[in-house]
Order: structure tokens, then sequence, then C-alpha cells
């Protein structure tokens, strides 16, 4: 009897610890699929900055502040891919790509400002690419939120907490946010 007891209890831990994997699978998942919008929106942006350029010679720091914020959010997303679980380089992400965000605002304020470069058909064509690649991450980033909400709040249910402690389950994983409701739209570069 002591056995079947110890068998069933041992199968239980086995199920609980393999959907714990299953569910951290999910965010690695959710969180890759954020990676692909968010290398494509770092990858439109020198192409929009290079195209400005020609009209904007006097507005360098603008250029300057959006390519160095492009470059920043790069390199946090690159390790927060080593990680996607990890709650403070996700938070750190965020924080950079707040501020990528804020950058392309104040290029959109920029680009208003000069109606030559509004009426540019490549700056048009990337100002589209932008707002899809936008939606885009918002999509992935609801994806990988619901994904972080449905694993952390099997980890920390109970007997799952106990496994979960046990096997290397231990932090919970980060929704990744934006810091400010205004960052949570969209750059709107009116062309």
């Amino acid at each position: 009897m002591f056995l079947l007891i110890l068998a069933i209890a041992a199968v239980f831990i086995i199920v609980i610890f393999n959907t714990l994997v299953k569910y951290r699978n999910f965010v690695v998942n959710a969180f890759a699929q954020i990676d692909v919008q968010l290398h494509r929106r770092h990858d439109l942006i020198p192409n929009l900055v290079n195209t400005c350029k020609a009209y904007l010679d006097h507005e360098h720091a603008t250029l300057k502040q959006v390519t160095e914020a492009r470059n920043a959010a790069l390199s946090c997303l690159e390790q927060a891919k080593q990680a996607p679980s990890n709650g403070s380089l996700i938070k750190k992400l965020a924080g950079a790509e707040n501020m990528l965000t804020q950058a392309l605002s104040g290029l959109q304020v920029t680009i208003e400002d000069y109606p030559e470069l509004k009426a540019n058909e490549t700056v048009k064509n990337l100002h589209e690419e932008l707002v899809s690649t936008e939606n885009k991450i918002a999509f992935a980033r609801q994806a990988y939120n619901d994904e972080v909400m449905q694993y952390n709040t099997y980890k920390q249910s109970f007997p799952n907490n106990i496994v979960a402690a046990k096997f290397g389950h231990k932090d919970d994983a980060s929704m990744l946010e934006l810091a400010q409701s205004e960052y949570r739209q969209a750059p709107s570069v009116q062309l």
C-alpha cells in the first residue's frame, strides 16, 4: 500500500513538473515572437534615419537620439533573449523600448516640420512598416503576457508551488509592460 501511495505521489510530481516546463516553454516561445517584431522594428529605424538625414542635417541631435535609443534597445533585447523569464532583464528591455518610443516621437515632431520630407515616398513606406510593426509588437507582447500569467498562476498554486520550488522554478516570469501610458501607443509618424 505504501508503494502505491509513493507511486501516485511520484506521478503527481512528474505531471506538475512537466506542466511547469510546458508553461515556461510557452513563455520562451511567446518572447521569441516579441523578439522577431522588435528586431523588425530595430531594422526599420536605421532606414528611416538614413532617409531623413538628407533633409535633417541640422537636426542631428534628434537622429542621434533615435539611433542611440535603438542600439540600447537592441542590446537589452539580446540580453533578454538569453533568459526571457528573467524579470530584471524584461524590465530593462521595457525601459529601453520606452526610451526608443520617446526618441521616435521626437523624430515624428521633427518630420512634421518638413513638408518635403513628409512628401517623400520612402519615408511614407517606412512609416507604414513601422506602424504595422508596432501593432505586431503590441499583439506579441499581449500573447507573451498571457503566457507569463498562465505560467505564474500555475506555478504559484498549491501544491504546484512546492514542486516548483524544489525543481528550479523559483522565480516568477515578468510581464513586459511599458512604464507610462503615453508610450502604450504606437509612435505616430504622420506624413
